[in-house]
């Protein structure tokens, strides 16, 4: 149970002002987690392991979306 702690404890993370270097390690430990939470969920299906992954993944994609800046026309 200690992934979905610092799963959790993740989650109330600041993520504002963040240099680029920051983002690209939330982003690293994000998916980290992610996996780690899939390897439990896939032994015990637990949907709240489940909500956990999607609201990472949201943080994730969040975090992604501003590193790779915005499209050039």
């Amino acid at each position: 149970m200690d992934t979905i702690e610092q799963a959790l404890e993740f989650e109330q993370t600041k993520m504002k002002s963040l240099s680029t270097s920051d983002r690209i390690e939330i982003s690293r430990e994000a998916k980290r987690l992610i996996l780690e939470l899939n390897q439990i969920y896939k032994k015990k299906k637990d949907e709240r392991i489940m909500d956990i992954m999607k609201r990472l993944t949201a943080i994730k994609q969040k975090v992604e979306k501003r590193l790779k800046g915005r499209p050039t026309v």
